[in-house]
C-alpha cells in the first residue's frame, strides 16, 4: 500500500508547468523510475499567476493549481546576480519579456553589472520545487548552484539564462554543456534529489 506522502515506480505524476524546458528537464531527471509523466496542458490546465514574493510562494501557486487526485511537481526558479541585489530572482521569466527575449535579458543583465562601481559577475540559481499528494500534504525543497556571468553568451543547448552562466568548478556556461550533463548538476537537479530521497516509496 502507498503510503500518503510518497509515490512509486510506475505512478502518474503531473508536472505543474507550461514551461517546455523545464518539462523536458523533468522527464529526463524522471525517467529512471518509469512514471507516467503528464503536465498542466494535458489536463487543460491554465498557466497560473505568479503572485508570490518567494520561490516557494510561487511554487505552492502553481502545484496547487493541480487536482487533488492527482500527485502533482512543481518548479519556480530564477536567476540572482549579487551585485543586483538578487534580482532579477523571482522574476527571471518576466524579466525577459520585459526586455524582449532571452538575450536582450542577459544582456540588459550584463550591462548593469557593468554600471556598478565595482564589477561583481558572481550569481546563482535557484530553484524551489514543491509536491503535492493533497491539499494537506505539501513539501518543498530549495536547491541552488553559484557560479558567475559571463558576455557573451555562448552555447545553444539549455534555456533562459543557461548561455552567459557557469558553474562554480566549470569553464563552460550551462548552455555549452551536454543537455544530458548539465540537468545532472543545476540547481533543479539537486532540488528533485531531495525530493526523491525522501518520497520515492522503496516499494
Amino acid at each position: 500500500m502507498q503510503l500518503s506522502n510518497k509515490f512509486s515506480i510506475g505512478d502518474t505524476i503531473v508536472i505543474a508547468s507550461h514551461n517546455e524546458g523545464k518539462i523536458n528537464e523533468f522527464k529526463t531527471l524522471l525517467a529512471a523510475y518509469n512514471l507516467r509523466i503528464i503536465t498542466s496542458r494535458d489536463l487543460e490546465i491554465q498557466d497560473v499567476e505568479e503572485t508570490g514574493n518567494t520561490f516557494q510562494e510561487n511554487s505552492l501557486i502553481k502545484v496547487k493549481s493541480i487536482p487533488d487526485n492527482y500527485i502533482a511537481i512543481s518548479d519556480d526558479s530564477g536567476l540572482c546576480v549579487n551585485s543586483l541585489g538578487g534580482k532579477p530572482g523571482i522574476l527571471s521569466s518576466r524579466f525577459q519579456k520585459q526586455c524582449g527575449g532571452w538575450f536582450e535579458a542577459m544582456e540588459k543583465i550584463y550591462s548593469d553589472i557593468k554600471n556598478k562601481k565595482i564589477e561583481d559577475f558572481s550569481a546563482k540559481f535557484i530553484c524551489c520545487l514543491s509536491i503535492k499528494f493533497s491539499k494537506n500534504l505539501i513539501y518543498s525543497y530549495l536547491g541552488e548552484i553559484r557560479g558567475k556571468i559571463v558576455w557573451p553568451p555562448k552555447g545553444k543547448n539549455g534555456f533562459g539564462y543557461d548561455p552567459f552562466f557557469i558553474p562554480k568548478g566549470y569553464t563552460k556556461t550551462f548552455a555549452e554543456m551536454e543537455h544530458s550533463s548539465k540537468i545532472l548538476i543545476d540547481h533543479r537537479s539537486i532540488a528533485l534529489k531531495k525530493l526523491i530521497k525522501l518520497h520515492l516509496s522503496d516499494s
